[in-house]
């Protein structure tokens, strides 16, 4: 029997191991990949460092690009956008597997499903283990959408479509139309960044990016901000005085996660705003909303945890059609193997880059 590399986490502080796992035979509906490459998403750290409680052991990694090995018999072999598949094909999958008769999946949060199965976050058991980035192959479950993708993407590139920039469609299709909008990036990180293009490829009019970081929004610019804004003291009249007299901030994406943040961005909303929230994923003490304000000015707060397959499919499509108009590769540090899978988490957590990749074939 076939067997494959993985790299087990099992606690924080405690040093990854590198072990061979059983490549089992598929079941019904299932393909199995040969993982090519992987980045470390924030919350791969997050897990990493303590701040997120997983199941363990358990093979982190969820950003995953890989090639089909093989097929079960009764595969359909065919994509989320009606290609057909074959094996070596080069694929992106979601986060998620979920059953699409539940109702949570009929009202459009697969994410949320009763039987959700996470990619990177599943505890590793005698009957399941290839289901993490950061191992030679992944099992990849019936009911999980995937796409078959052009293979002139750099493959660190690849890699960030089924979190980031998924993640990044979905917070775009919740805030609605960008025609003619302004729009305000809170938090120039990964999803930041990611949001900023796809905001200007989007028609949006004004993109503003926020940040406590100048290099971030040096980046940011190169991803289609129009305005950078410094968070500082004030910072809200910088906001107003690039905007000028009269000007409507129109939506807020709020990508940081920071109390004082989500707060603040919502005070600078105008009339008829949308916020939606994405970056509060880890436990926060609890957020003042004046409701007055809110009602008054006929607010609109949403929130997103992952995404769901069209957004899947609107990131992928994304990506084939800008890879080249903004410098996505820049993003990626690209340096690491899977077996030095404990450097590459140490020199993510010290340089703090957008994003670590790991060469995994």
């Amino acid at each position: 029997m076939q067997s494959s590399k993985i790299a087990v986490f099992t606690a924080s502080g405690q040093p990854f191991s590198i072990q061979q796992a059983k490549i089992p035979t598929l079941h019904s509906g299932e393909l199995l990949v040969k993982n090519e490459y992987v980045t470390l998403c924030r919350s791969d750290l997050n897990t990493f460092v303590g701040k997120r409680k997983e199941k363990t052991p358990t093979i982190l990694g969820h950003e995953i690009v890989g090639r089909i090995e093989a097929f079960a018999a009764d595969h359909p072999k065919t994509d989320a956008r009606g290609d057909t598949l074959h094996i070596g094909d080069r694929i992106s999958w979601a986060i998620y597997a979920s059953d699409p008769t539940d109702p949570l999946s009929a009202q459009g949060i697969p994410q949320k499903a009763a039987d959700l199965f996470k990619y990177g976050h599943e505890r590793i058991s005698e009957e399941e283990s290839l289901h993490g980035g950061l191992a030679g192959h992944t099992i990849i479950r019936r009911n999980t959408p995937l796409a078959k993708i052009d293979e002139a993407i750099p493959l660190g590139v690849a890699a960030t479509i089924n979190c980031a920039m998924s993640t990044a469609a979905g917070t775009l299709r919740l805030a609605g139309k960008l025609k003619a909008k302004t729009v305000l990036i809170s938090g120039a990180g990964m999803l930041g960044v990611v949001a900023c293009a796809m905001c200007k490829a989007g028609g949006a009019d004004r993109v503003v990016a926020l940040d406590l970081n100048e290099k971030r929004l040096q980046q940011a610019r190169s991803f289609g901000a129009d305005i950078t804004i410094a968070v500082k003291e004030g910072w809200e009249q910088d906001l107003s005085n690039e905007l000028g007299d009269g000007q409507n901030l129109d939506l807020v994406l709020e990508f940081s996660g920071v109390k004082s943040a989500m707060e603040s961005t919502l005070k600078v909303l105008s009339i008829g705003g949308t916020a939606v929230w994405v970056g509060a994923t880890h436990p926060h003490s609890q957020v003042q909303i004046d409701a007055e304000q809110m009602i008054r000015k006929l607010w609109t707060i949403k929130g997103l945890h992952n995404y769901n397959q069209d957004d899947f499919v609107a990131a992928v499509n994304f990506i084939e059609d800008n890879y080249t108009n903004f410098p996505f590769a820049d993003l990626i540090h690209d340096c690491f193997t899977l077996d030095q899978v404990e450097e590459a988490f140490q020199y993510a957590l010290a340089k703090n880059p957008f994003r670590v990749g790991l060469k995994i074939s």
